[in-house]
């Protein structure tokens, strides 16, 4: 499967990470350092070493998992340990996990020393088809969803479907809403796909397609000023919602269940701003909670949504601003939508 070229690295598809090698022959790195949370050190680390053998000489820098760990606070403990490490700016850092950790570590690589060299190598549905890609990083502050963070970009992603055989179906189920977005926002006939796949037995080659989906936008706005903005679909009243029930939920959502609902709650909105059909917006809230559990959004949480979507790094001149749908396949930014209508897509998506 052809490597996609994103600027200075490339994204490899099912490659035995054997390209790696060839990037640690030439870069010739003092020392390398995998960040890992526990789970994955636990599970992904043996398939990690199957796949380079003859990587030995390396350190790992483990953490704890889960949303609730991506803040500054496990970034200085991280910064620290590479002190420790005596790691100098000739180092690598490969990133291997969730979206959480090419997130985080990520954004520790990016400023560690003003910058070291990281490689991305996503475990989870969602950090391939969305979290390595395109050069975010990030973390969370006060429960607002990547309020600090960087553009910079990985040496390299590699994406192996071998690593999701390590999956819980709910992990593949939060990754799987990403894809959905990405035929929604840019490719009808893949969202019709999408709906007649079965999102237990993702194949490689869907993979492939939101990945260049989204690296074809993320080519055409790198900083997000205009085009890659229709990524964000969803994602702002998504967010919020994930932020909430981060803090106020015994079980969080993950972040695809809360997309999920941010995507149903925005397309009730590009019915009233855009140009979505009732037909478009009913199938679409039809299909989405056909795969994922519904969740009531407490009337008294309004205001607190608010308050979190008001934080989003999208906002322009005090207006809270959405990427809505046009139709299926297409999607427009920087749409102004008031509060109210904003109440309302979140009673439309109780109502269901």
């Amino acid at each position: 499967m052809e490597a996609l070229q994103n600027n200075n690295h490339f994204i490899h598809f099912e490659s035995g990470l054997n390209p790696l090698n060839d990037i640690l022959a030439e870069k010739k790195y003092s020392k390398v350092f995998v960040f890992a949370d526990s789970t994955t050190a636990e599970v992904c680390m043996p398939v990690f070493r199957d796949f380079l053998p003859d990587l030995d000489n390396f350190d790992i820098i483990e953490t704890d998992p889960g949303e609730e760990n991506k803040n500054i606070d496990f970034c200085i403990g991280i910064w620290k340990t590479l002190l420790d490490f005596e790691a100098d700016r000739k180092c690598l850092m490969i990133n291997l996990g969730g979206g959480v950790i090419t997130d985080m570590g990520g954004f520790v690589a990016s400023t560690y020393k003003r910058g070291i060299d990281f490689i991305n190598i996503p475990t989870t549905l969602l950090s391939q088809v969305d979290a390595s890609v395109g050069g975010k990083t990030g973390i969370d502050i006060d429960n607002v969803k990547n309020m600090v963070g960087t553009f910079s970009l990985p040496q390299a992603v590699f994406i192996e479907n071998t690593f999701l055989q390590t999956l819980p179906q709910r992990e593949l189920l939060s990754g799987f809403a990403e894809m959905i977005k990405h035929g929604l926002i840019a490719d009808a006939t893949y969202y019709q796909e999408l709906k007649d796949s079965d999102y237990t037995n993702i194949t490689a080659e869907a993979i492939y397609h939101s990945v260049k989906i989204k690296n074809e936008v993320v080519l055409a706005d790198p900083l997000e000023k205009g085009l890659r903005k229709i990524l964000n679909y969803g994602h702002t009243i998504g967010h919020a919602v994930e932020g909430y029930a981060l803090v106020n939920d015994k079980a969080p959502l993950t972040h695809g269940e809360a997309i999920a609902i941010g995507m149903i709650c925005e397309a009730h909105l590009s019915a009233k701003y855009c140009n979505l059909s009732q037909d478009e917006l009913t199938e679409i809230a039809s299909y989405i909670l056909s795969l994922y559990p519904k969740y009531h959004i407490k009337p008294e949480s309004f205001e607190d949504l608010m308050v979190l979507m008001q934080s989003d790094k999208k906002n322009e001149d005090g207006f809270i601003m959405f990427s809505l749908l046009d139709q299926i396949g297409k999607c427009v930014f920087n749409c102004k939508v008031t509060k109210e209508d904003i109440f309302n897509s979140l009673i439309y998506y109780n109502s269901l």
